[in-house]
């Protein structure tokens, strides 16, 4: 049975600083699949430095899709996109991807103060935004029918305390940590896909 997924957001969605591409989420999750039988066809629209308001252009890039995976937020937090706006931008695609038929996963805000380069004094400030951000897109993305994946507080901790899941540049997760997050996605991943591959 095929199954169509796509991957929308910014460069975590994309796969900035895997070492391989196939390293990224959506190979990794495409794999998953493969070893439950299903095969799955992935389409990337996401863009390396997307902000919550560049997600209808890539909506209207979207085809078939199944299932979206929508990874958005940390370059709102850099850029200091109230979060209001922030949310009510996400909630919009979702209400647009679940109008074309998509089942909806988003992951919200990464908590920026476990990125290394956050200097200590500034850590609980970021921790603080990153939670309102979180908390802003969780609501938006349950109203308009998606469904949000709460991983970022655990991820956050295994971040902080293994250097190694960021890549060279000490904010992009690394092929070791894009594994982690893909590791907590699989499982959400499976149902949707079980529950479509079966209809």
């Amino acid at each position: 049975m095929s199954f169509s997924l796509a991957a929308l957001g910014d460069s975590i969605a994309y796969g900035t600083g895997a070492a391989r591409p196939d390293d990224a989420i959506g190979p990794r999750l495409v794999r998953a699949l493969a070893e439950d039988g299903v095969d799955a066809t992935l389409q990337v629209v996401a863009v390396p430095g997307a902000v919550s308001a560049a997600l209808p252009g890539q909506v209207r890039q979207v085809t078939r899709c199944d299932l979206a995976l929508v990874v958005v937020g940390a370059n709102d937090l850099t850029r200091l996109v109230p979060p209001a706006a922030a949310a009510e931008q996400l909630g919009a695609a979702v209400r647009d991807l679940r109008v074309l038929g998509a089942d909806v996963l988003v992951v919200p805000a990464p908590d920026l103060s476990a990125v290394p380069w956050v200097p200590p004094a500034f850590q609980q400030l970021v921790a603080v935004a990153s939670g309102e951000l979180q908390r802003r897109q969780t609501d938006a993305v349950r109203a308009a029918g998606g469904v949000a994946v709460p991983i970022g507080s655990e991820l956050g901790d295994r971040f902080r305390a293994q250097p190694a899941l960021f890549s060279a540049d000490r904010f992009h997760p690394s092929s070791a940590g894009y594994a982690l997050i893909a590791e907590a996605l699989v499982p959400v991943v499976r149902s949707v896909a079980r529950g479509r591959t079966a209809a």
